[in-house]
């Protein structure tokens, strides 16, 4: 569940930054033939800011691919210390969670 919905957000912020690509684009299309000084400096700053956009999401993009590599990497490299590591994660959590549930128990 979890996984699909970051997978929704992850296709929510792509649309997103497709859609104002688009408007941008659009924007620079419908004032090209306009000539006044304001509106092609506003013209020369969104293209600007279009292609630093392009730039920062290609860059937000591979982050976290480049992340998952790393730790599939890691834990190909070592994988029994990566399962005791694993094992002692849940165990802490699930140590927690039931000191947890029995207090609220307690409360009740």
């Amino acid at each position: 569940m979890k996984n699909h919905t970051a997978e929704h957000k992850t296709n929510h912020a792509e649309d997103t930054h497709h859609h104002l690509l688009e408007d941008a684009q659009a924007l620079l299309v419908a004032t090209a033939h306009v000539a006044e000084e304001k509106v092609a400096d506003a013209r020369k700053r969104l293209v600007a800011t279009v292609e630093k956009a392009r730039e920062t999401w290609e860059v937000v993009q591979e982050k976290p691919v480049a992340g998952v590599k790393a730790g599939d990497k890691t834990i190909r490299q070592h994988p029994y210390s990566s399962l005791g590591v694993a094992l002692g994660i849940g165990a802490l959590f699930g140590y927690l969670i039931s000191r947890r549930s029995g207090k609220q128990r307690g409360q009740s």
